[in-house]
């Protein structure tokens, strides 16, 4: 059972996702982010519940909606701004935009643009783990959308073969782009791909990040103990468009009243609130801290010259 500091944990990434993200949209309508800007509001439960049921040791590889995750996993808000705005001082020197970020040493495994590249890329990693004989998990995510191609089909049915510690969670927003899943899917029931490769599969709420931590917790055990590949279905929608330039005008609009009512974070809050494990005071403290966080990361990005273009050819391989 979660105790009251990693409830408080758990409020405070949720809550750093969203002010984050909220930052980078102010800069993106301001011209200072560069490339693409892609929202991950009311998925927030999902990356910051599975990042935080992993691990030391265990290796991670999130995709464009899972800034959460890498906040969890020890990147700074100044990371995440400096990367989105190509700065000097992002975590890949200007080279790459959004979260194409990682870190090899804490197992963060930098995102692939092409989707369902992670399947396989994870599958590797895990089998790495199998060979040298090392109990860790290789936890990625998926979209809905990207469950249709070759490469999350190719890659979990390699994993599924060779038992391979590996947990894949599906986030099954609703949207693959602007085509809902009942147009890209003829079996939209996600829950029945894990026993379609002979692996064990959980639906769970996305929406309620207790659930998420306790069934990604679980699946990862699972793996671990070498029972094979775990599949996590979480259902949650996409509250925003595709990226920042997308208006979401296909969406109904009674669609995202609905869910907007499911608000994970300030479900959340109700729950702290409910239950007393968070007092009011203790609350403001918090949003306190990740305001000023925000606002010294964004001061310090802006602050910050872009690369020269004389190093671009530097540090690109090993």
């Amino acid at each position: 059972m979660l105790q009251k500091t990693q409830l408080h944990e758990l409020y405070y990434w949720l809550q750093l996702n969203r002010a984050v993200e909220e930052r980078l949209t102010i800069l993106y309508r301001t011209g200072k982010v560069v490339g693409g800007l892609y929202s991950s509001r009311g998925q927030e439960a999902i990356s910051v519940g599975a990042a935080y049921a992993l691990e030391e040791g265990d290796y991670l590889a999130p995709m464009i909606r899972n800034l959460g995750a890498l906040l969890v996993r020890g990147f700074s808000p100044a990371d995440i701004l400096t990367q989105y705005m190509a700065r000097s001082s992002s975590p890949s020197g200007g080279r790459d935009c959004n979260i194409h970020i990682g870190k090899l040493p804490s197992g963060l495994i930098p995102p692939v643009s092409v989707l369902g590249d992670l399947i396989p890329v994870m599958a590797g990693v895990a089998l790495a783990a199998k060979m040298q004989r090392r109990k860790i998990v290789a936890l990625t995510f998926i979209g809905d959308g990207g469950t249709s191609t070759g490469d999350f089909h190719e890659g979990l049915n390699f994993a599924a073969v060779h038992k391979l510690p590996l947990v894949v969670v599906i986030e099954d927003n609703g949207w693959a782009y602007s085509t809902p899943t009942g147009k890209q899917s003829a079996n939209p029931d996600f829950l029945s791909r894990g026993p379609a490769y002979g692996v064990r599969a959980f639906a769970v709420d996305g929406n309620d990040v207790i659930a998420v931590y306790e069934t990604a917790r679980e699946a990862a055990a699972l793996a671990r103990r070498g029972e094979g590949p775990v599949v996590v279905i979480a259902k949650t929608m996409r509250m925003k468009g595709h990226a920042e330039h997308d208006d979401a005008w296909y969406v109904p609009r009674n669609d995202l009243e609905l869910w907007e009512s499911r608000d994970p974070i300030l479900r959340f809050g109700r729950h702290l609130d409910q239950t007393g494990f968070m007092s009011a005071v203790e609350r403001d403290m918090i949003l306190s801290r990740i305001r000023s966080e925000v606002d010294s990361a964004a001061e310090f990005a802006e602050s910050s010259p872009l690369p020269d273009p004389a190093a671009a050819a530097g540090g690109v391989y090993g």
